[in-house]
């Protein structure tokens, strides 16, 4: 149940910020073929910034265990690091093929889970790796 004491001190917005040593090809990953909608771009003296929708965020918070569990059910070894982002697709299979075309490195393709879901790995442009999962309803 939430803390109604919290309410002065809501958060309104989930930002994960990403520097990319390659801001075009991580722009177009992201955006053109993901599908992320741009909500704003701005520049300053020699830099690019580009704010991209990506719908309701969430923050899943995990212990070592947790996530080395994840990490076995996804891949069959322990390979995340401390931040992994993952996008809720209609499809991830069809999705994963669709970013492993444009470049991303597929780490696990898509597999069955324990909590009923369709998830692979990928490790994608500004060395950041997502997990693409696809909720199948009841077991």
């Amino acid at each position: 149940m939430p803390d109604e004491s919290a309410t002065d001190t809501a958060v309104s917005e989930l930002r994960l910020v990403v520097t990319a040593d390659d801001y075009d090809a991580a722009l177009h990953f992201y955006r053109d073929v993901l599908g992320l909608s741009e909500q704003a771009a701005f520049s300053s003296p020699g830099g690019r910034v580009t704010i991209l929708d990506a719908g309701r965020a969430t923050l899943e918070l995990t212990d070592p265990n947790h996530a080395a569990f994840i990490d076995e059910v996804e891949v069959g070894r322990r390979v995340g690091g401390h931040i992994r982002v993952a996008f809720q697709v209609d499809d991830s299979t069809a999705v994963t093929a669709k970013l492993a075309a444009a470049g991303a490195e597929v780490v696990a393709g898509p597999t069955r889970t324990p909590w009923n879901s369709l998830n692979s790995r990928l490790e994608a442009p500004g060395a950041l790796q997502l997990t693409l999962f696809t909720e199948l309803g009841e077991a």
